[in-house]
């Protein structure tokens, strides 16, 4: 079982490089992390994952964008998260691993439908800790809110979450101790956030179906 940071930025995007914020994630209790727009070398610190991370408009740009060599590179595909039927469809979508950016959608634009979906397919939705430590206020509350919903949703039918720091520099990536804490502020247990920090693992490589918890 791997403990994986779902998405770090690292130089370009960030001002670190990705075998710096590697070492760092060891050194912070991480064994993997999935880098976002960077070259990808074997590392002595964590292991470093590819990833891309799509935004689009429409599915059909999504499908355009899938067919990207850089895209079709990677270990781990993400899509930034829209509305009720964007998400609705793009749960369904074979090349699509993670749906992202759920606390800044509108409630209850995942719904039931794309929870029971999204378990059928094995597609994770992310919790990102950036929101958390960088908002203040009423967006900081309904960040919250929108996790819990998830949280939901998560705990009656079962499909995957990964846990991300969102970081752009080693400053901003979190010991695994901070993580805890910070999903616990909107009712993950220990339990549920280790399951979520090792189940990037599973996506890369998915060795059963994964069951639906009705």
């Amino acid at each position: 079982m791997k403990i994986t940071d779902a998405c770090v930025y690292p130089y370009p995007a960030g001002d670190s490089t990705p075998a710096r914020m590697a070492f760092e994630a060891r050194d912070l209790g991480f064994d993997s992390i999935i880098a976002v727009g960077a070259g990808v070398r074997p590392s002595p610190g964590a292991e470093v994952l590819r990833g891309a991370v799509i935004g689009a408009a429409s599915i059909k740009d999504v499908l355009k964008q899938v067919r990207d060599p850089a895209v079709r590179r990677a270990d781990v595909v993400s899509v930034n998260a829209r509305d009720i039927a964007f998400n609705r469809a793009v749960v369904s979508l074979k090349e699509i691993r993670v749906v992202r950016g759920i606390h800044a959608t509108q409630r209850n634009a995942f719904d039931h439908v794309a929870a029971r979906s999204a378990a059928e397919h094995g597609v994770a939705v992310d919790i990102s800790l950036a929101p958390l430590i960088q908002l203040r206020g009423t967006r900081r509350q309904r960040a919250l809110q929108r996790y819990a919903d998830i949280l939901t949703l998560q705990r009656r039918y079962g499909f995957p979450l990964t846990i991300s720091s969102d970081a752009r520099s080693i400053l901003e990536q979190r010991p695994v101790r901070d993580v805890q804490g910070l999903c616990g502020l909107f009712g993950m247990t220990g339990t549920e956030v280790s399951e979520a920090l090792a189940s990037v693992g599973r996506l890369v490589t998915p060795d059963s179906p994964v069951k639906v918890v009705r």
